[in-house]
């Protein structure tokens, strides 16, 4: 289970198994990283419902 992340300066890719980490980044800050971790942290459950619906099974 993955999210992606798209900003005007970039993307990146995080997996969410078996824990929140970076899988690939172009062109993002590290800061811009930090505050995107931080957002999937806290809407996890949230991102995790939403992948099982659009991929039930």
């Amino acid at each position: 289970m993955h999210v992606h992340v798209y900003h005007a300066d970039g993307e990146a890719k995080f997996w969410l198994e078996p824990t929140i980490e970076l899988a690939q980044n172009f062109g993002l800050s590290a800061q811009e990283l930090r505050e995107a971790e931080t957002l999937i942290k806290s809407h996890e459950q949230e991102i995790r419902n939403a992948w099982n619906k659009h991929f039930p099974g």
